[in-house]
This record gives structure tokens, C-alpha cells and sequence, in this order.
């Protein structure tokens, strides 16, 4: 028969059985949503130096107007993996270059892109007093214009006329488009725009440490002295952080090129569920091959590591850099899902408080006691979405401060974490 066991000690750091559960519920609407990513690129084409919002749809069905491509094309592989579990990104451009351009017409955006643009123009074969000037990216018409003369062509998503003279012409392709190169102070540039945005977490594409260092240090700053919570996404730098996922796996075409899926499931997983035993499901090609002891060590070095099981590659656990524990900050702290409910508390708890409190309530008895309801509401909502575990009315407390505008808040949670281990003895009789 099946009976439970005592163990002297559970020590055992590989993830064994696992058990999903089908009926835990999404999180509900008052919790802050997430699924938002960014990340910073080079790109053939592409607005510079400004940080685009882009939606899993629209990605799907503008890629090509936004950054030179059609979704399918193979250089869109990142960005496909990436989207795979968000809703929405942050994009921004780390290479401004030079526009192609010709006598007709200027590129929009600057880079090499611009030189697979051609203009044709035909004699209008209704009125031949006009001109059909029809702008082609690599083999496809993106715009057709009927018109008498040049001034009178409009800009569309490709290129700006220029007030030139129309002759007919089987195409006339810009020219002399240039990616720019990219730096650390494109990366930093990045950075600080991105302060104004929120988002769940961030990609570093860089194997280089001394810029994927600038993302650890603005995710530091930002978590431990902003209150502004989010996880940053490198490739191999060890940085001691909970806010820091270290990827150890590179991949056969790019040593950087899992930042963009892991970006995209640290982004998009409920606070109630887990990374652990997540099954790669992208387009890579994923260098995972680790001994038992190999991956043991990369659990005690805080790496963030893929493996193969049969003929799949999975997570091995949902853990983030964090080594070095101390009292303020155990064990727990290491893992991704406790990381992420703590952060979603601090998120919505400052929510409410920004948007009902600040400058609006009274800080007096009644003023409080509506506080403690709308936070407890909360912890509640994370209790049935089991998230947290053992919540009750009085673990939370709210206080005036040590003045009358400020009010202190006291609150102790049990964070719910995914089953990664079973421990089973069989008796046979």
C-alpha cells in the first residue's frame, strides 16, 4: 500500500514528480495584470531612439511596417519566442544608422532594411496625364499611389517623397541605408526612458557583462530604492539578485538568443503558477546538454537553466541569481514565484493607495480602516487564486505614522509555491 513517510532530511535539489493543477483559477481582475516585456535590439529598420509599444497582435499583423519583416520571416524568430507568452512588449532600438534614400523618396527609419525599398512608377492606365507610383519592400507593394505630380504623393509607413520629377521607371531602389553600431550608452539611453513604463520584466540581449551589468544595476536600484518591482533577464553574469534571472543555456545560433523566451515567460507567468518544468517551446536551437551534477551545480550557482528530458527541453527550476540569503531575505527568496507574488503586492497595494488615498482620504480611524479593507480584499483575492495559503483578517495592521499624513502598514504572508519534489516511501507487505 501507498503511505506517507518520514525523512530525516529533503535535501534533494533536482526537480522530480510534479503535479499541475487544472482547476487553479486565473488571477482576478482587481490584481494588477501582467504579460508586459522590454527589451532593447538591433534592428535592419525601426524607429531610433524611442521606446515603441507592441501588441501580441499587433506584432502579428504589423511586423513588417514596424520592424522591416513579415512575422514570418526568420529574422523575426526572437521576437516569435518572445511573444509566445506576453501581451504586450516594450521595444526599443539600440542601432540609429544612416536612411536610405534616392531621388524619389527618403526611408523612414534608417538602417539596411531601407535598401530592399524600390519605387516604380507607370503611366496611370485610365489617364495618362498620371502616374502610378507604387512602393515595394523586397517583392511586396506596401503602397500605391495615383497622382499628376510629385507633390502631391504622401508619406506612407515606408518612405517620404521627395518634390521630384516623375518619369516612369520599372523601379528605382534606395540606396545606402546603414545600421548604426550599438554601445553601452544605447543600452543606458534604454534604461533611462524606460523608468517611466511599467513592465514585468526586462531582456538584456548582450553577452558582453559590462552591459548586461547596467541592466543589474538599474533592476537594483529600481526594486531596492525606487519600489518599482520587475526582474531583469542576462546571459551569464552571477548577480546575486532576486531581481536578476541568470540564463546559463546559450544556443547553437546565438549565445544570447533564449533572453528573448525566457524574457517573455518571466513577463507572462501568473503569479499563481511556476516556470518549473516549463517546456521549451520555441524556435532555437537549445544547447542543453548537462549531467545530473552539472545541473545540481548550476541550482547552487542561481543560474536559470534548460535541460532535456526525452526528446524536450525544459526548465529545470523557476529560480532566479539570488545565492547569498540573510535574514531579510531566505531561501524563499530565490524563487521566481515568490518573487513574483511579493512584487505583485507591492504593486497593487501602492496601486490602491496611489489612486483612492493619496491626497484624497482622511488619515483618520475611517480613513484606515478603509485602507486595511481594500489591502486585506487583496490578500484575499491572492488567497483564491492560491497564490498565498493561510491568510487571516489580522495578519494585516494599518497604523498612523510618525506624523498625520502617513500611515504604516504591517502584513505577513504565506507564499504557495508549485510542487517541484515527492518524497514517498512504499511499504510492501
Amino acid at each position: 500500500m501507498l503511505g506517507g513517510g518520514t525523512f530525516t532530511t529533503q535535501n534533494k535539489k533536482l526537480p522530480g514528480a510534479y503535479i499541475n493543477f487544472a482547476s487553479a483559477k486565473k488571477a482576478s481582475s482587481s490584481i494588477g495584470e501582467r504579460g508586459i516585456a522590454a527589451i532593447a535590439l538591433e534592428l535592419d529598420w525601426g524607429k531610433d531612439e524611442q521606446i515603441i509599444e507592441v501588441t501580441a497582435e499587433e506584432f502579428a499583423k504589423n511586423s513588417m511596417k514596424i520592424f522591416g519583416y513579415e512575422y514570418s520571416d526568420e529574422k523575426m524568430k526572437g521576437l516569435r519566442d518572445l511573444f509566445k507568452s506576453i501581451t504586450k512588449a516594450y521595444f526599443y532600438r539600440l542601432n540609429s544608422g544612416v536612411k536610405a534614400e534616392n531621388d524619389v523618396a527618403t526611408a523612414k527609419c534608417s538602417g539596411i532594411r531601407g535598401n530592399d525599398i524600390k519605387i516604380v512608377i507607370q503611366k496611370n492606365v485610365d489617364d495618362d496625364t498620371k502616374f502610378d507610383v507604387s512602393t515595394y519592400l523586397g517583392t511586396k507593394v506596401v503602397d500605391t499611389q495615383t497622382v499628376a505630380s510629385a507633390s502631391e504623393l504622401v508619406e506612407n509607413d515606408y518612405v517620404v517623397f521627395k518634390n521630384a520629377e516623375l518619369a516612369v521607371t520599372a523601379g528605382k531602389a534606395l540606396a545606402n541605408g546603414t545600421n548604426g553600431e550599438t554601445t553601452g550608452d544605447a543600452h543606458q539611453k534604454f534604461l533611462d526612458k524606460l523608468e517611466s513604463y511599467h513592465c514585468n520584466a526586462i531582456g538584456c540581449l548582450s553577452s558582453d557583462v559590462a552591459v548586461s551589468g547596467l541592466y543589474v544595476e538599474y533592476a537594483k536600484r529600481m526594486r531596492d530604492k525606487q519600489g518599482i518591482k520587475f526582474q531583469v533577464v542576462v546571459y551569464n553574469n552571477p548577480a546575486d539578485h532576486e531581481g536578476v534571472i541568470n540564463v546559463k543555456n546559450a544556443t547553437e545560433e546565438s549565445e544570447v538568443a533564449l533572453v528573448y523566451w525566457v524574457t517573455g515567460i518571466i513577463a507572462g507567468c501568473e503569479i499563481n503558477k511556476s516556470n518549473t518544468n516549463k517546456t521549451y517551446d520555441g524556435e532555437f536551437t537549445v544547447i542543453a546538454d548537462y549531467t545530473q551534477s552539472q545541473l545540481e551545480a548550476s541550482i547552487d550557482a542561481g543560474e536559470f537553466v534548460l535541460h532535456q528530458v526525452g526528446n524536450e527541453i525544459r526548465v529545470l527550476v523557476d529560480i532566479n541569481s539570488l545565492v547569498n540569503t540573510t535574514e531579510e531575505k531566505g531561501e524563499e527568496f530565490k524563487s521566481n514565484q515568490t518573487i513574483r507574488v511579493i512584487d505583485q503586492v507591492a504593486t497593487d497595494v501602492s496601486s490602491v493607495f496611489n489612486s483612492k488615498y493619496l491626497g484624497k482620504i482622511a488619515n483618520n480611524e475611517a480613513g484606515r480602516t478603509s485602507l486595511w479593507n481594500d489591502v486585506t480584499t487583496l490578500f484575499k483575492e491572492y488567497q483564491t487564486i492560491q497564490a498565498i495559503d493561510n491568510f487571516e483578517d489580522d495578519d494585516v495592521s494599518v497604523a498612523i505614522g510618525n506624523d498625520k499624513k502617513s500611515v504604516v502598514i504591517d502584513a505577513k504572508i504565506q507564499v504557495i509555491n508549485a510542487m517541484e519534489k515527492l518524497y514517498m516511501t512504499v511499504v510492501v507487505e
